[in-house]
């Protein structure tokens, strides 16, 4: 039997809980930016991934992410043909543009802070402190974060992560491994899109079947080859796709960023600047059609062909035409969190990168060519060796 609070005497109302707690971000209207001071000592909060909330890097404060957005949810999508155009619609009567090198003063030295390209989130070289810029994600010529995945690999994991990586690396130069000292390191959310969608797929094609026949070559034996009847086919498919991902950011290894992959959606949470504190952001370079164009479809109309080959059948097949009724598409942006060390050698960069949930790494590195002359020599040297040995020795008992 639980415990229940005693009734309340006659006429007494019971206490007023109160407004529920808001976001702790520090709103500078000035400058349309936010930041995150610890209540307790005025220090830096920054999400932390071990409590999952809010904590203070000087004093150790911990402030809980407001309830509104501390629990995982289903993200809502919408239709993407329909909001593309009415966003080129506001985009085309705006009279001012928002997104872009962007000079604010911080708020807590004064220094000023640049943000470059499509930063929104970044600290200042003066004081350190984490800046988010608000006017970005509120604009209404931008499309809005719906949800987020919030960090779950900490920095001390990153970097043990990163240490392997790069030492699994054998043919990588040894300067390269200076990574500590050549490389930035820092965890970024990176604007993504996910997208929904139905097909129907109306296909032409041929099914080959193997059969086996037997026949005489030119010296009179007899042999057997594998030969293969075609046949037509033709038919519709249906698919049904579920949040596939694209990302949305230029000067990035598209394959690399890609095979980051999967992420784990039933982890998203609604978007919070929250979850971003002391960590940086980036806002899209290409928008969901674009995304979509360049990421998406190719990658979903592999998955058709696939199902077009199942439904011809047999042992090989020919696809001859295809025409694809995109039922519904929708879609919805998501801020996913990644750690990325950039190191420049020889005057390139290269990245390596690791999903910030589930601690997936990916990357490149440049190879050494001393290392891989001196793997081959001694290569070349073992089997000269094993040749010698056997010339020598093969023929004795």
């Amino acid at each position: 039997m639980t415990d229940q609070p005693p009734p309340l005497p006659p006429g007494q109302q019971p206490p007023d809980p109160g407004p529920p707690p808001r976001d702790p971000a520090v709103l500078h209207v000035t400058e349309q930016t936010r930041t995150y001071p610890c209540p307790n000592c005025g220090g830096t909060l920054v999400y932390d991934p071990e409590p999952a909330a809010l904590k203070c890097i000087h004093c150790g404060t911990v402030v809980a992410v407001t309830p509104d957005v501390a629990q995982p949810a289903r993200i809502g999508k919408r239709e993407l043909a329909s909001t593309m155009a009415q966003l080129a619609r506001l985009q085309a009567n705006a009279k001012t543009r928002v997104s872009g090198d962007k000079e604010v003063v911080c708020q807590n030295c004064g220094g000023h802070t640049m943000f470059t390209g499509t930063f929104t989130a970044v600290r200042c070289p003066f004081c350190n402190t984490p800046i988010q810029r608000s006017d970005v994600q509120d604009a209404p010529t931008r499309l809005p974060i719906d949800g987020v995945l919030p960090l779950r690999i900490n920095e001390k994991d990153a970097r043990v992560r990163i240490e392997q990586w790069i030492n699994s690396r054998r043919f990588a130069p040894n300067a390269f491994k200076k990574y500590r000292e050549l490389g930035s390191f820092s965890s970024i959310y990176l604007p993504y899109f996910s997208y929904d969608a139905a097909t129907t797929t109306r296909y032409t094609g041929m099914r080959g079947i193997y059969r086996t026949e037997t026949y005489r070559d030119s010296e009179g034996r007899t042999q057997t080859r594998t030969v293969t009847d075609w046949y037509p086919a033709a038919g519709v498919v249906n698919n049904q796709f579920e949040d596939v991902t694209g990302h949305a950011s230029d000067g990035l290894d598209d394959q690399k960023i890609t095979e980051l992959e999967p992420w784990p959606m039933d982890w998203s949470h609604q978007y919070s600047p929250q979850f971003v504190a002391g960590h940086l952001s980036r806002t899209y370079d290409w928008d969901a059609s674009q995304v979509f164009e360049r990421f998406v479809e190719p990658r979903m109309e592999s998955v058709i062909d696939a199902t077009i080959r199942a439904d011809i059948g047999g042992n090989v097949q020919q696809i001859h035409s295809r025409d694809i009724n995109w039922l519904m598409v929708r879609f919805c942006q998501l801020a996913l969190p990644v750690w990325m060390l950039t190191v420049t050698y020889k005057q390139k960069p290269f990245q390596v990168v690791i999903n910030g949930v589930t601690g997936e790494v990916q990357g490149r590195r440049p190879w050494s060519a001393v290392k891989i002359t001196f793997a081959v020599i001694v290569g070349l040297l073992l089997v000269l060796l094993v040749v010698w040995l056997v010339q020598t020795y093969g023929g004795e008992a």
